[in-house]
């Protein structure tokens, strides 16, 4: 299977910076380390962006090239490369409760419909509530294979760069509400409900969470779409690389104040156009820039990301706690459950999926696009 290097470094270090950022269920990394963990949330939308990305050129490329959307295969391979993993973790949290970072659990049957973003009572069930995202992610394969399909018939910038303005400026109006309606009332009141509003109102319902997979998808078709603009580009890395960075620190800055109404309204946009240049940059890298260990962290990030919170909890309840480990020994315990409990789920569950579904690819001569291997 073809790996792109760069690809690879920045998935691995969105999965490393989710971890950091989820660390807090055990304490957190310290002072020392609270503006780099604070900022792990990035992680995730980062993620968004490489999936809209990946996705988004799979789908699009044979679309352009005048071939017939295959939905079936696209929605098979999506389940081998999804269920597997997350039923497993799923299983877990249903049938030990003491396994779990936090007591309350939402109903499983939300998680199996993916509409857990939408339903969620984080105050009480924040047990496995990172399983937020990957509702959206699902959201995304439902919707988009039609989308591509109907972007395609008849191709038309004009129309691309409407849809994307459109589903921007929707989630801007969406996420302006919740903040005016919801959260300037309670700001100022004690409680919980100024936090709790803008995660159940802004950050995880999918409507307000389009802008990263969005920015893929847009990258992707100008891949696609405009191949002679991709490559004007990627032969100036110098400026994307300054443009990326710049806008990256200006989001930074912003997110400052993470809860405020600005962050909150155009934040996410802005996030996103920096994490899609570096992707874009990225995309280009040879195999000289790899660097060890990245490869094998993206590979099994799926698995880390959904058992991270289940191996913090363990490594904290069953060693760390009952040894009164602190510093840099506990960070080093953390480091090795959480590493040992996402290989042991990727090599015993996501792996043999995954040949299985190799398998019945080679079988049915199904063609997937090299950008999109590691998807």
């Amino acid at each position: 299977m073809q790996r792109l290097p760069g690809l690879d470094l920045l998935r691995a270090w969105a999965i490393v910076w989710v971890m950091l950022f989820h660390s807090y269920i055990v304490g957190g990394l310290g002072e020392r380390f609270a503006w780099l963990s604070s900022y792990g949330w990035m992680g995730v939308d980062l993620f968004f962006v490489l999936s809209g990305y990946l996705i988004g050129y799979q789908l699009l490329a044979p679309l352009v090239r005048g071939e017939p959307l295959a939905w079936r295969d696209f929605y098979r391979r999506r389940a081998f490369r999804i269920l597997p993993a997350f039923i497993t973790v799923l299983a877990i949290y249903v049938a030990w409760p003491s396994a779990r970072e936090a007591p309350g659990l939402q109903p499983a049957w939300q998680f199996l419909t993916f509409t857990l973003n939408l339903l969620i009572d984080y105050q009480h069930n924040p047990a496995f509530s990172h399983a937020w995202s990957l509702c959206v992610e699902e959201h995304f394969y439902l919707l988009f294979p039609w989308i591509a399909f109907w972007m395609t018939r008849r191709p038309s910038i004009g129309r691309t760069l409407a849809m994307g303005v459109a589903v921007v400026a929707f989630g801007m109006g969406v996420r302006s509400y919740v903040w005016l309606h919801d959260m300037a009332p309670a700001r100022n009141q004690p409680g919980p409900a100024f936090g709790l509003h803008f995660v159940e109102g802004i950050y995880y319902p999918t409507w307000a969470r389009l802008d990263g997979l969005l920015a893929g998808v847009l990258l992707a078709a100008l891949r696609v779409g405009r191949p002679a603009w991709w490559s004007h580009w990627q032969v100036r890395r110098g400026m994307l690389f300054g443009a990326s960075g710049g806008l990256f620190a200006l989001a930074w800055w912003l997110f400052r104040d993470r809860l405020g109404f600005w962050p909150s309204v155009v934040g996410y946009p802005l996030l996103s156009l920096s994490l899609a240049l570096w992707v874009m940059l990225a995309s280009g890298l040879h195999a000289r820039w790899k660097v060890p260990g990245a490869n094998w962290l993206a590979r099994i990030s799926y698995s880390l990301y959904l058992s991270h919170k289940l191996a913090l909890h363990a490594v904290a309840t069953q060693l760390v706690q009952p040894w009164q480990m602190h510093g840099f020994a506990a960070f080093s315990l953390y480091a090795v459950g959480v590493l040992a409990v996402g290989a042991a789920l990727y090599y015993a569950v996501e792996q043999p999926f995954l040949r299985w579904r190799e398998r019945i690819d080679q079988r049915q001569s199904v063609p997937v696009a090299p950008a999109a291997m590691a998807s």
